[in-house]
């Protein structure tokens, strides 16, 4: 949207207004199991670009053909305003950014308490970011005539499905699924009893619940991508986190610690 001199980037505002209400609801989250809210705003500082730039490299790796593809431009990679940015190299350079933070400062909690009280946040935040994908009329999913499909200009539809005017719009669908999930993480604690109960805990819990909704809305999406077997590179590597945090929650469970919160 152009207001004068100025570009507003309606996905980047999107971006940064998630990226905001993640960090106010990771301090309330924080200080109330004790911590100083403020190593949620100094780490952030920390994770946040690290995020970004691991998000876009994801992006341009699981999605090479639209930039170095035939008709590619290379240097749109860099353009993270038109959209792209993959949640899993979002979550681990952000996460890496963190913890050397942690490492380097003397904090009130430790890393995994960090993860915790950040993680329902951060699910908003997706459902935020998601908003962006709206305007920027991307990421939608197969055909359909659904009452809630998404109208698609003819040039943004990918040619093999030109014909059609209306698709899934898996942004919605992951937004509501973030949304719930947001819900679900901030009640969690009064009710998880001691079954989970060690640092770190909540925040794969985050990740197991974003990685099941991730998997049936990436089988709908249509965009080009990388394939492995015939699916998705995305979806092998929901699978992979899905197992991996599946085994860690069992693990912890077998040996739970009493936490700040209890």
């Amino acid at each position: 949207m152009e207001i004068g001199p100025l570009t507003i980037h309606f996905y980047a505002l999107s971006i940064l207004t998630g990226i905001a209400i993640a960090i106010w609801i990771g301090r309330k989250a924080y200080k109330g199991i004790g911590g100083n809210p403020e190593d949620i705003s100094e780490a952030a500082l920390w994770a946040v670009p690290a995020g970004i730039i691991g998000g876009r490299i994801y992006h341009v790796i699981t999605s090479p053909q639209k930039y170095f593809g035939e008709g590619g431009n290379p240097i749109d990679a860099l353009k993270i305003w038109q959209g792209g940015l993959g949640i899993w190299g979002a979550i681990s350079l952000g996460a890496v950014g963190a913890y050397l933070y942690y490492r380097s400062h003397k904090t009130s909690h430790s890393f995994a308490y960090f993860l915790d009280a950040l993680a329902p946040g951060v699910a908003l935040a997706q459902a935020i970011g998601r908003i962006g994908n709206w305007f920027n009329i991307e990421l939608f999913g197969s055909p359909t005539t659904l009452p809630w499909a998404l109208e698609v200009p003819e040039f943004k539809r990918p040619a093999e499905f030109a014909q059609f005017a209306t698709f899934h719009p898996t942004f919605l669908y992951e937004l509501i699924w973030c949304t719930a999930l947001a819900l679900f993480l901030m009640k969690l604690p009064k009710f998880i009893g001691k079954r989970f109960t060690n640092p770190g805990d909540l925040f794969v819990i985050y990740v197991l619940g974003y990685t099941v909704g991730r998997l049936w809305i990436e089988a709908l999406r249509i965009d080009a991508a990388t394939l492995i077997l015939g699916l998705r590179l995305n979806i092998w590597v929901s699978l992979l986190v899905l197992i991996s945090a599946i085994t860690y929650l069992y693990k912890s469970s077998r040996n739970p610690k009493k936490s700040p919160a209890n």
